[in-house]
Order: structure tokens, then C-alpha cells, then sequence
């Protein structure tokens, strides 16, 4: 039903109209001394029209929030919530009797477009700079217009290149740092802040320069802490995850982490390796990188119901379960770790975009192994009823079905280079002494086979990300499954040591006097030394 409402056009629809009627409301409702204050239906009209292109840019040009009804109201109500933030500030100053300049200064004119960076990503966060300009300024003191047009466009987006890709709190208290700075310079270049005033009592007027810095500087601080302390609260309530919360959750110590790591060593490896690999790729093609490393460490975690059915987890001489079983059925136990893992996640309560990697990371793609041996074994038993040995009814049937992962396919970019990144890592423990050649053609094989059997068709990988991939995995692999030097045993260390020792000594002498070769004894004195020993 969640679902259902927060993709549903009539609501989407609904939020847009309650978005526009509300800010001509605003508008008609502000300060008498805005630009609109000897007409207010004709700035009401103004902020109709402007909320309207707000709307269909949103529409046109942002699928990626302006698909999700929840994105659309965390948007359109920062908007609408930032315009009344001035309207409010506006009526503070007036009732508390605060300094005039304070009207302007106070004004928190990165909060809205910062919140949206973080969360919705740069594109969104220059979005929400432009409109809550244009918005913000229908509402402001008729002196203040331009001005406020100025500093809000450049704090705005500031602020938003600042806190891009932020993946560390101290990194929004620098972003609110650059845009305070940002406010209080343009506020001196155009004299809001009178750095040298000349009224008569000259200590006044330097106290008031220094509040108004203060006030210019603090905004911006002030800022960064309140949206440090607001991000993990619209976070829970829109169901989005900064890459601050996927640091968060790429802790080792996690329960099903240590499990897997205790319980499944072979798969814990397997994830690490693939969380590097997809890393590397995302950071290639410009997908989130910090959401492929925490979601790849969690891919496998339904291998944990039953470990020893997964050959990285079997020790050398361990008998495989699978000899006892057909490959029917060790498909189905197979194909089950993907509905375990969602389970356990889902117990756990895991990020919901890692429980979807979980359930994609496979697609629908077959699991060819026990697929060929079942095709084998089919075989087998049609030559023995050729020669009579047994009957045809008792042939088995393969269904092609049984072998298949039940999908959904990758749906996201960072979904389908997960899903790469699993596959060539469990292909590249088979290559036997790798070169960069064979790990190319690994590579192609993999990534081609995924594309050619439709795997990758519902991601938004193009082909030149695709092409990014490929080359990424070949680098990490290569720089993993570099060759060593075969170091020497010890007695082979000792026999070595006495050669070069000899060799020192043979050479040192050789610089002070020529060795003379030993004569070889004539044939005659061989049987007088025979005789004398």
C-alpha cells in the first residue's frame, strides 16, 4: 500500500497543486514592504507561475525524485519551507527589534539547497538553489531583492559543490563554513557590512560591523550543525541513505558479518574481494561507490543457513555434499542462499537498497554448473536406454526452470556492478597462473555473457559503463592475482650462502694473487700414486 501511494501519479498530481497553491499564498500573505506590498494578488500570480516551472522541470528533467512521491514532498516542502523560513525570519527581527541589516543576515540561505545535495545528489541541490532564489525573493523587503538574489545563488551553490559526495560529518561543517564566508564577502562587497563605518561614535560602529560578521559567518555554521543533526531524521522518514550512513554501515562488526566470518570464511573472503571490485567500478562510472561496498559485503549472507554447500567454504579433502545429491536438487539449495539472505536482512533489519541487491545480485540468470551436469547425467541414462538397459519413462525431465534464479534482475547501476563484480570474482579463483591477457578475456567473456543473456537489460549501465567496468575489474584483478617470486627453503638459503661465500673469497683473492692452475699428473705417475696409497 506504501509502495502503491508513493508511486501513484494522483498523488504526485495532488502534491503538486497543494505545492503551487501554497506558495501563492505565501506570497499574497507577505510583508507589506515586498516588492508586492501595493498589490498582492499580482505577487500571489508571480508565485503561481514561478511554482508551476518548478514543478514541470521537476517533472521533465528529475525522474529520479520527481518519480517517488516521497522525494517529490521532501522537495516541494523544503521549497515551501524555505520561503516561509524568510517570510518568519523577516517577522522575528521586526518584533525583537533586532539591527535592520539582521533582517537580511539571518536569512539561512544555504539550509534548504544543502539538504537537498546531500540527500538527493548534486543535480537536485542546484535545483533547489535556483527556485528557492527566485521563491525566496517574492517575499523579501523591496531593497533587499537583488541582493538576496546575489548572496542566495552563490551560498546556495556553494554549498552545494561543498557537501557533494560528502561521506564524513566534518565535511558539512566545511561546506557550512565556505558559505558563510561566501555571504559575509558579498555582503561587503556590496556595503550590507560596513567594515569602516563612519558614524560619530566609531566603537559602535565597528561592534556593529562585528555582530553583523558574526551573524554573516555564524548562519552558515549554524547551518552545517543543523543539518548534521537533521540528516539521519529524513533519512528514516524518506528512505534514503547518504554515503555518511553507508560508512556508518560498513562496519565489519555487524552480527551477520561476524557470523559469516566465523561460519562461512570462504564466502566473508569472497564478499571482500567483491566489495573492492565494485568499488573501483562504481567510482569508474560515477555510481555510488560507498553503497557497492557495503551492499557487496552483505550479497551472500543467506550461504550462512548452509555454508558447506558452497565450494569456497569446503576444506581441502572435505567430501562435497553435492556427490550425494541430483543436481536438481543442489540447484534448489543453490538458488535458496538468495530467499535466505533477504530473510536475514529483512530480519536484521538491513538497509532496504541492500535487501534489493540481495535479491538481484543473480537476476534470473541460470545456474549453469548443475545445469550441464544434469544435461550429462540425462545423457548417460539416453545411451543406456539405446542399449536396452533401461526403460525410456525413466529418463529424467530438465526444465530449464529449476536451474534459474527467480530475479528480479539488477534494477539500479549499482545493483548490476555488484551482480558483475560476484561472478568475475568466483571465475578469476579458477584462472591458473593469471596474465593480464587471461584476465581480459575472462573479463569479456563474463560481462558479455551477462549482457547477451539480458541480465543487465533493466540498469542504467551503457555500454561505455560497461566498457569503465570491464576495465576497472582487470586492474583490481590484476593488482590481486600478481605472481610472486618462489622463495628458497632453508637448506637451499644455506647452500647458496656457501656459494656466495666462496665466490667472495675467490674474488678477493683474485685481486692480490692469480690462482695457478693444478697440473694434471702425467700417465706415468699414476701408478706410482696408485702404489703409494
Amino acid at each position: 500500500m506504501a509502495l502503491t501511494l508513493d508511486r501513484s501519479p494522483w498523488v504526485r498530481l495532488a502534491l503538486y497543486l497543494i505545492f503551487i497553491v501554497g506558495i501563492a499564498v505565501i506570497v499574497l500573505r507577505a510583508a507589506t514592504d515586498s516588492n508586492f506590498a501595493d498589490d498582492p494578488l499580482r505577487g500571489a500570480m508571480f508565485g503561481l507561475v514561478i511554482a508551476a516551472t518548478a514543478v514541470v522541470i521537476l517533472d521533465a528533467n528529475h525522474e529520479a525524485a520527481g518519480g517517488r512521491n516521497g522525494r517529490v514532498i521532501l522537495l516541494l516542502g523544503g521549497l515551501a519551507g524555505h520561503i516561509m523560513l524568510v517570510r518568519g525570519i523577516s517577522m522575528m527581527v521586526d518584533a525583537q527589534a533586532f539591527p535592520g541589516q539582521m533582517k537580511f543576515l539571518l536569512i539561512p540561505f544555504a539550509l534548504t539547497p544543502m539538504i537537498h545535495a546531500v540527500l538527493l545528489g548534486r543535480g537536485i541541490g542546484t535545483y533547489s538553489t535556483i527556485y528557492s532564489t527566485l521563491l525566496g525573493s517574492l517575499v523579501m523587503p523591496k531593497q533587499d531583492v537583488l541582493l538576496y538574489m546575489a548572496v542566495s545563488l552563490v551560498c546556495g551553490l556553494v554549498a552545494v559543490q561543498a557537501s557533494y559526495r560528502v561521506r564524513k560529518r566534518v565535511q558539512l561543517l566545511r561546506a557550512g563554513v565556505y558559505a558563510g564566508v561566501a555571504s559575509l564577502l558579498l555582503c561587503i562587497m556590496f556595503s550590507r557590512i560596513d567594515l569602516m563605518p563612519g558614524m560619530d561614535d566609531q566603537l559602535e560602529g565597528l561592534k556593529i560591523a562585528g555582530w553583523s560578521s558574526l551573524a554573516a559567518m555564524g548562519m552558515g555554521i549554524l547551518i552545517a550543525l543543523l543539518v548534521s543533526g537533521l540528516l539521519p531524521v529524513l533519512e528514516g522518514a524518506f528512505a534514503l541513505t547518504t554515503d555518511i550512513s553507508w560508512l556508518e554501515l560498513s562496519d565489519l562488526n555487524h552480527k551477520l558479518l561476524r557470523r559469516l566470518q566465523l561460519e562461512a570464511p570462504g564466502t566473508f573472503h569472497h564478499s571482500l574481494v567483491v566489495a573492492s571490485l565494485a568499488e573501483a567500478a562504481a567510482e569508474s562510472v560515477g555510481a555510488n561507490a560507498a553503497m557497492c561496498r557495503v551492499c557487496a559485503y552483505y550479497h551472500d549472507i543467506g550461504k550462512l543457513n548452509k555454508p558447506e554447500y558452497f565450494i569456497e567454504n569446503q576444506a581441502e579433502g572435505m567430501e562435497n555434499p553435492h556427490n550425494a545429491l541430483t543436481p536438481t536438487m543442489s540447484a534448489l539449495i543453490i538458488i535458496a542462499h538468495v530467499k535466505d539472505g533477504v530473510d536475514l536482512a529483512v530480519k536484521h533489519k538491513l538497509n532496504p537498497r541492500v535487501i534489493d541487491i540481495i535479491q538481484e545480485h543473480h537476476g534470473d540468470s541460470l545456474v549453469t554448473y548443475f545445469h550441464r551436469r544434469a544435461q550429462e547425467q540425462k545423457k548417460t541414462e539416453l545411451e543406456k536406454v539405446e542399449k536396452g538397459l533401461e526403460n525410456p519413462e525413466d529418463l529424467p525431465k530438465i526444465d530449464e526452470k529449476n536451474f534459474r534464479y527467480p530475479g528480479p534482475r539488477p534494477r539500479t547501476r549499482e545493483s548490476g556492478i555488484v551482480s558483475l563484480a560476484d561472478i568475475v570474482e568466483s571465475a578469476s579463483r579458477s584462472l591458473k597462473k593469471p596474465t593480464p591477457a587471461k584476465i581480459r578475456t575472462m573479463v569479456e567473456d563474463l560481462v558479455n555473457g551477462r549482457v547477451c543473456d539480458g541480465q543487465l537489460d533493466d540498469c542504467a549501465l551503457s555500454m561505455r559503463d560497461l566498457a569503465k567496468v570491464k576495465d576497472s575489474f582487470c586492474a583490481t584483478l590484476r593488482s590481486m592475482l600478481h605472481t610472486r617470486i618462489d622463495y628458497p627453503k632453508e637448506d637451499d638459503r644455506s647452500t647458496l650462502g656457501r656459494k656466495s661465500d666462496l665466490e667472495k673469497r675467490q674474488g678477493n683473492g683474485s685481486k692480490t694473487q692469480q690462482i695457478k692452475p693444478v697440473p694434471t699428473p702425467a700417465p706415468s705417475d699414476q701408478p706410482q700414486q696408485r702404489a703409494a696409497s
